[in-house]
């Protein structure tokens, strides 16, 4: 039982290892740029006063 724990974690620890390295490769750097500045491409909120009306 202890080899095949062993087994499912260095399984494990390659698969996570795989996805960090496909994460950080150069192909994915314009991905994550883009990913990066999306909250900031999004309109400004409004807001409200409690009547209802918009706050200038």
């Amino acid at each position: 039982m202890a080899m095949l724990t062993a087994i499912v974690t260095a399984i494990s620890m390659l698969v996570f290892l795989g996805i960090c390295c496909w994460a950080w490769s150069r192909p994915r750097q314009s991905a994550n740029l883009e990913s990066a500045l999306l909250p900031f491409a999004l309109p400004d909120e409004t807001t409200t006063s409690p009547a209802g009306e918009p706050r200038t």
